[in-house]
């Protein structure tokens, strides 16, 4: 599982020109799932990602969580982190989980950070999206189950 975290300033996602989620100050997580992910793998990344430090402090210093701050959450299903370019110009997403296994991961995920008691939004699994996002920072970290 990879979750492409970004400190966001606000987020939003929309599906045929309807916004269907957004935050504010908080996380945009892209997340991926390939074939060999479990709820271990989802469990693992959502509780690092609810408490990676990358928040400044009061001293200008990453070293606050989402947690910490009472941030939100948008997390978004992206399939494409399991793209392979290495060979040729069209990216290979034979990595990537097909719907039927990373849809209900997707949803675990998204239930393991509401449990923190994190505010969360979500795109549409599978659907064709529109994601704006204010990276603040820009912070952005790739976040791996292994």
């Amino acid at each position: 599982m990879r979750a492409l975290v970004q400190r966001a300033a606000r987020g939003s996602v929309e599906v045929a020109g309807e916004r269907i989620g957004e935050i504010g100050p908080g996380l945009v997580i892209l997340l991926g799932i390939t074939h060999s992910d479990t709820e271990k793998e989802a469990a693992f990344v959502a509780e690092k990602c609810m408490n990676l430090r990358i928040f400044e402090d009061e001293a200008g210093k990453m070293n606050r969580s989402l947690l910490d701050i009472g941030g939100e959450a948008l997390v978004v299903s992206q399939f494409t982190l399991y793209g392979d370019a290495s060979h040729g110009r069209r990216p290979s997403f034979t990595e990537a989980a097909r719907p039927e296994q990373a849809n209900p991961l997707y949803e675990t995920f998204i239930e393991l950070c509401r449990s923190y008691g994190v505010r969360v939004a979500t795109g549409q699994f599978g659907a064709e999206m529109k994601l704006s996002l204010v990276n603040d920072g820009p912070v952005t970290i790739m976040v791996e189950s292994r």
